[in-house]
């Protein structure tokens, strides 16, 4: 949520030499193109989402990558349309019942009244705010720089539209999706990685180990000094974990990230 590619900036460069690297913008509240009225903006329908861009770009064998609310999602997309994805790799996100986060329920409930969302976000504004927990202070463990930030809170602040979607999709968040895809992992058979931060309160290691145990083919990689945006905190760690994980692609394989 309220995040865009660029949380992956460095990231990807020291993987582009060895795999095709796709970065999208998922409507989740940073987004600059609106999604139209009857879109599905559900958990459910942004998960499908992920396995229609893969289709659209006829990409088999991919490692979808992903991070915090965009975990959510791929586990989703895991038990519903696992058969593009080669691997997965999950940094600490939402899963079982901590989807959303008891410290971001607030934006939940705020996305029910008319003009409290706005009224919650408008003050990050103020760059200063944005390390509160309620914002970005418990998911990075150093400040994310003023431009990085600017451009992922803008869409939210400039645009009705923008604003309109980011209510919608945190209305419909509900842990039994989550719940569900976890009853269900076991069937997902392909290679997993969960790199982790081990110093997370928002998404616990503990929650690494409960999907190690449902998922066939899973291991842990904990990574230290970071919160849970690894990408934004370790994102030198996490590209040598992704390479070393993923290997030598075969010609047909792709890597995307879901952020």
């Amino acid at each position: 949520m309220l995040v865009d590619g660029t949380l992956w900036r460095n990231v990807t460069p020291p993987l582009e030499g060895r795999f095709r690297c796709i970065v999208p913008d998922w409507p989740l509240g940073s987004h600059t193109l609106p999604m139209k009225p009857e879109a599905d903006i559900t958990p459910r329908g942004v998960s499908r989402l992920i396995g229609e861009l893969l289709e659209a770009l006829d990409l088999s064998g991919a490692t979808l990558v992903a991070n915090d609310t965009g975990g959510a999602l791929t586990q989703m997309l895991a038990v519903e349309r696992p058969e593009r994805i080669a691997r997965i790799v999950l940094t600490p996100c939402d899963c079982f019942d901590n989807f959303f986060p008891p410290l971001f329920k607030p934006l939940q409930y705020a996305a029910r009244v008319p003009g409290a969302l706005n009224g919650l976000i408008q003050p990050l504004r103020i760059r200063p705010l944005r390390r509160l927990p309620i914002a970005f202070g418990r998911l990075t463990k150093r400040p994310v720089p003023a431009e990085v930030g600017d451009g992922w809170l803008r869409p939210f602040l400039s645009s009705r539209e923008i604003r309109r979607d980011t209510a919608r999709f945190l209305r419909a968040i509900d842990a039994k999706d989550t719940l569900e895809a976890a009853e269900r992992l076991s069937s997902f058979d392909r290679p997993v990685l969960l790199a982790w931060a081990s110093e997370d309160r928002v998404f616990p290691l503990e929650h690494a180990r409960r999907l190690a145990e449902i998922l066939p083919d899973a291991r842990i990689a904990e990574i230290p000094d970071s919160y849970s945006f690894v990408p934004e905190d370790q994102p030198e760690r996490l590209a040598e974990l992704i390479l070393e994980f993923a290997g030598t692609p075969k010609s047909a394989e792709r890597t995307s990230s879901a952020g």
